[in-house]
């Protein structure tokens, strides 16, 4: 993975003055086809929109213990390895940061899935993802959850 720095400097021939941001997400499935959906706390940039759970990496973190750390600390579920199969990915350029965002899906689990940082969190069918306001990097990630749920 490229530094921040290396980033911005590479791109600012380009027009990009902002760093890559690296985040991982999970569209969880549950055993009715339902997607897991956080709303994104009042506190935080893009607050109350719907996202796919996850976070970012932290320094030398690859992505998917990032997200089995991340789904743990939000979520309170273990989830193994073998059981986050990448789907697709998201690359956004917001103001001030460039988002690269992979998504996983996981159907398997242990525990019972919590809001443990106050989230509000819904069960979404397939069709019905569109409903909820999502940061304009999820939208486009709806399309493949769809083909491969529908």
């Amino acid at each position: 993975m490229l530094s921040s720095t290396a980033t911005t400097a590479r791109d600012a021939g380009r027009g990009v003055s902002a760093g890559i941001v690296l985040v991982v997400a999970c569209a969880l499935i549950d055993a009715d086809g339902r997607v897991l959906l956080a709303q994104r706390p009042p506190d935080k940039q893009l607050a109350g929109l719907w996202e796919f759970p996850g976070g970012k990496l932290e320094p030398d973190e690859r992505p998917e213990p990032a997200l089995i750390r991340e789904l743990r600390e939000e979520l309170g579920i273990e989830v193994k390895e073998a059981c986050l199969a990448p789907l697709t990915f998201a690359s956004h350029a917001y103001a001030t940061f460039h988002l690269l965002m992979p998504l996983y899906v996981c159907r398997r689990w242990e525990g019972t899935v919590t809001a443990r940082e106050g989230q509000a969190l819904a069960w979404v069918r397939p069709n019905r993802l569109r409903d909820y306001p999502m940061p304009p990097a999820d939208l486009p990630l709806i399309p493949h959850l769809q083909g491969l749920l529908l």
